[in-house]
């Protein structure tokens, strides 16, 4: 399982954690001096939701970061999930 957001696209990504010592100039001492770099991951908060769609009149399984959990909070899940394009749109039926 994957960890990327089907919404936002948000996955894994890859940094640095810089080790220093020493004391700051402002405080004083002679500077700070790197001392080692690691390699280190950055994961996104992904959540497994079944997201009911009022319009669709059912439930959609999603996995969603919380980001894109607070944009369907606002905008409502059928607008963020067609835009998304995890869903198709609604098209309005033909009167006779």
């Amino acid at each position: 399982m994957s960890r990327v957001c089907q919404v936002t696209g948000r996955r894994t990504r890859v940094g640095n954690q810089i080790t220093r010592r020493g004391l700051a100039k402002p405080k004083g001492g002679i500077g700070l001096k790197t001392t080692g770099v690691t390699k280190r991951k950055f994961k996104p908060n992904i959540q497994s939701k079944r997201v009911w769609v009022p319009e669709l009149n059912r439930f959609v399984r999603v996995k969603l970061s919380t980001k894109a959990l607070k944009m369907i909070s606002v905008k409502g899940p059928y607008r963020v999930l067609v835009d998304a394009g995890l869903i198709k749109p609604i098209r309005p039926r033909k009167s006779a």
